[in-house]
């Protein structure tokens, strides 16, 4: 990009900063909220509900099967999706 393209575009900056930080925001929110940490929690309580008796069998074994999935596809070795500076955009 040029000088003068840069110029131009110079008023987007703002906008293009808010959607550089939003995403960095929702990063972050993926990576914790599908963590194998977070995933476990998720797990525990999953059981604890199920031996309480709150859902039933059915439930039970479609969301731990989700949950058991989510943990055999995010390895500790697998990088999370992220960006890691401004876009050049």
């Amino acid at each position: 990009m040029g000088l003068v393209g840069g110029v131009l575009l110079l008023p987007l900056a703002p906008v293009r900063g808010v959607a550089w930080v939003a995403e960095q925001i929702a990063d972050e929110a993926e990576r914790r909220l599908y963590s194998p940490a977070a995933v476990r929690v998720r797990l525990a309580a999953l059981n604890s509900a199920f031996e309480a008796g709150e859902i039933d069998e059915a439930t039970f074994e479609a969301e731990e099967d989700h949950l058991l999935g989510l943990l055999e596809t995010r390895s500790p070795l697998t990088p999370s999706p992220t960006t890691l500076g401004m876009p050049d955009g």
